[in-house]
């Protein structure tokens, strides 16, 4: 009599859908976040972005499917792995969206993903070797760069950006009409015309930035996701963040904030269509940009992947990890297809596995059905596209805090007392991933072509890092060590 391993054991529909429902849940509000910034950052039209976000949701059920059952030999991992978009992939993402905004910029984005994909699938089985260049020295000092990265985005949320409608001063009136009747007179007395670009500077406090009713919501909604986060138990906790979005919206609706007239608008059904911006088009320093943020998604799943092995009793082979690292490429390649970001398995859903004690790959499947229902809903996508940004505000500290956390939580297992050279490591590359933070025109002498790589905090930050350690320590560290870093990733 044949035993089923509890990772293959298919429940009843019933149990299947519920948890398989539980999973999409936990992860719903960091996948659909992705999106919502991205396509922000480019000026898309609000459908647009309630159409990425549709895609977003698609794909990651896609990606689920091939990765938690499997398709071939060569991709799927055939454990209960739920995928969605990296927040390694952000940053770059939107430093490319700032240099290109708009259709044309998008179309650079998915190009990119797509040439990453590809080549991450062809150097999925070497991963086990470049394992040594990223110790949890390197691990951790990327991880926490990205986290104080995104971190920005979530307080623009809360506050306004800083340019724009929203920007802390604008132009006073009398101001411009002042420069504007000097211009026509001086135009008209036969007086030298008014150098270009020569424009008032902004000088009355907007007040469409910060204003205390928006803060206020941020607050309620970070107060609610910790208060949920300490009092609530079990399922109720993991989902902690995705409470206080709705808490949040709620309040937006009573106050007039938020309406539902382009929900009421966007049909019921719609097909997530391959180039939607068009054909994409590939350039090289992108490409590399994210090439490099997909070699560190994929130093994080191989832990994912070991710690879920560990878990559910059923050990991750060379070949079994091979084919779920191809997976991540093949998820990121269809991901570009259908207009959307970079693919890795969600370190929460790993946690639920552990929180449940269900092993079973088959309600990931659920899981990855539903999203795929989820995705064909476009409703859905323009509802989260609704949400107002000072209601996600709140949920961004939470969520990028979390992310810059892990960081610390992975470069807590570094040993700096007998080894002071780490410290050069993390200094020194910190550094480096603070400059575009803190002094975004730094690269305005030089070469055009290069900004989109070293734009990044990001990037920066991995760079120094790599060669930093490879100077001080060598690629000498122990292959457990890295794993055992790369399982504690969160996304």
């Amino acid at each position: 009599m044949t035993t089923t391993h509890p990772v293959d054991e298919i429940l009843p529909p019933p149990k299947l859908f519920t948890l398989g429902l539980q999973h999409v849940l936990v992860m719903y509000a960091g996948a659909v976040a992705v999106p919502l910034i991205v396509g922000r950052a480019l000026k898309l039209d609000p459908a647009d972005v309630a159409f990425l976000i549709s895609a977003d949701l698609f794909v990651c059920g896609i990606a689920t499917l091939i990765q938690s059952l499997g398709m071939t030999q060569w991709f799927g991992i055939k454990l209960p792995v739920m995928m969605g978009v990296t927040f390694a992939a952000v940053g770059p993402m939107v430093a490319m969206a700032g240099a290109n905004p708009g259709t044309e910029g998008a179309r650079a984005i998915f190009g990119a993903i797509i040439a990453a994909g590809v080549i991450s699938i062809l150097i999925a089985p070497l991963m086990s070797k470049l394992l040594r260049f990223f110790p949890p020295v390197v691990t951790g000092t990327i991880i926490l760069v990205i986290g104080v990265s995104l971190m920005r985005i979530g307080i623009n949320w809360i506050f306004g950006n800083p340019v724009g409608p929203t920007a802390p001063s604008i132009i006073d009136p009398a101001h411009a009409d002042w420069l504007k009747t000097v211009t026509e007179g001086a135009v008209a007395a036969g007086l030298p015309e008014v150098p270009p670009k020569f424009a008032a500077a902004p000088t009355l406090q907007n007040p469409a930035y910060a204003p205390l009713g928006n803060v206020l919501v941020s607050a309620i909604v970070l107060v609610s996701i910790l208060l949920i986060a300490k009092f609530g138990r079990g399922f109720v906790a993991n989902i902690s963040v995705l409470l206080g979005i709705v808490i949040g919206a709620v309040i937006a609706v009573t106050i007039g904030a938020m309406t539902f007239s382009k929900v009421g608008e966007a049909a019921w059904f719609g097909m997530i269509t391959p180039f939607h911006f068009g054909t994409p088009t590939f350039e090289p320093v992108m490409i590399i940009t994210m090439t490099l943020v997909m070699i560190v998604v994929m130093i994080e799943s191989t832990g994912m992947f070991l710690a879920l092995g560990d878990m559910t009793g059923k050990p991750v082979t060379q070949p079994m990890l091979s084919a779920g690292l191809r997976t991540d490429g093949l998820g990121t390649v269809i991901g570009g297809l259908f207009n959307t970001f970079p693919y890795t398995s969600f370190s929460q859903n790993v946690g639920l596995v552990g929180v449940t004690g269900i092993k079973s790959r088959f309600v990931c499947v659920a899981g990855g059905v539903i999203l795929i229902v989820l995705g064909l809903v476009p409703k859905m996508g323009a509802l989260v596209e609704s949400v107002p940004t000072m209601v996600l505000g709140g949920a961004g500290l939470v969520m990028f805090g979390m992310v810059a956390a892990t960081g610390i939580r992975i470069l807590s297992g570094v040993d700096f007392a007998r080894n002071r050279n780490n410290l050069f490591v993390v200094a020194v590359s910190l550094g480096f991933g603070m400059i575009p933070l803190v002094a975004p025109s730094f690269k305005q002498w030089m070469w055009h072509d290069l900004h989109p790589l070293i734009e990044s905090g990001i990037l920066l930050a991995s760079i120094a890092a790599v060669v930093l350690n490879a100077f001080f320590n060598g690629a000498k560290d122990s292959i457990e060590d890295i794993k055992a870093a790369a399982a504690t990733a969160d996304h």
